[in-house]
């Protein structure tokens, strides 16, 4: 298994083993692309309740749906976490996975843009949910449109397919 290059992912995409949406070949690196943050959220409620972590327990219960208008930012204070959402919608195809990361120089003001679950099975086809979380001393105005994260792929053994309870999520959906 290895991790695809600036030109070996340009091929994929090419190819179709890849697709971008909407795709911007400037956002492709020496080994990943960096992935933008959509105007959507769900900031999590005030609850006065357990929440149980369950199979079956859903962040929606829990979590009110925002969008950020254009040209204004979501303020994440320290200690809080909330879910955004990629612009883009990533489509793997068999034969490849991947690895969603946040990049360093958000995380060097105290934000952790993706601190769960980074991986991404073959045969994913939707936009990308980040838990996102303020670990700096100071509120951080995070605005979407912004290159939030990146997307690392990696070459799989075989070429099974993911579908799972979150296979093609979009904005809609989140």
């Amino acid at each position: 298994m290895s991790v695809l290059g600036r030109q070996a992912i340009l091929e994929a995409i090419e190819q179709g083993a890849i697709a971008i949406t909407p795709f911007e070949s400037d956002r492709v690196g020496p080994a990943s692309v960096d992935l933008t943050l959509a105007p959507t959220f769900r900031v999590f409620r005030k609850v006065h309740q357990v929440v149980e972590v369950r199979e079956h327990t859903d962040y929606r219960e829990f979590t009110d749906k925002i969008v950020v208008p254009e040209g204004q930012h979501i303020l994440i204070m320290p200690g809080e976490t909330v879910l955004g959402i990629t612009r883009e919608r990533l489509r793997l195809g068999p034969g490849l996975c991947g690895w969603l990361e946040g990049r360093s120089r958000f995380a060097r003001l105290g934000l952790m843009v993706h601190i769960s679950a980074p991986f991404m099975g073959p045969g994913i086809n939707s936009q990308q949910v980040l838990e996102m979380s303020n670990f700096g001393p100071a509120p951080l105005a995070v605005v979407p449109g912004i290159a939030i994260c990146q997307f690392v792929f990696q070459r799989l053994d075989g070429s099974e397919s993911y579908a799972g309870l979150f296979a093609g999520q979009t904005e809609e959906s989140f």
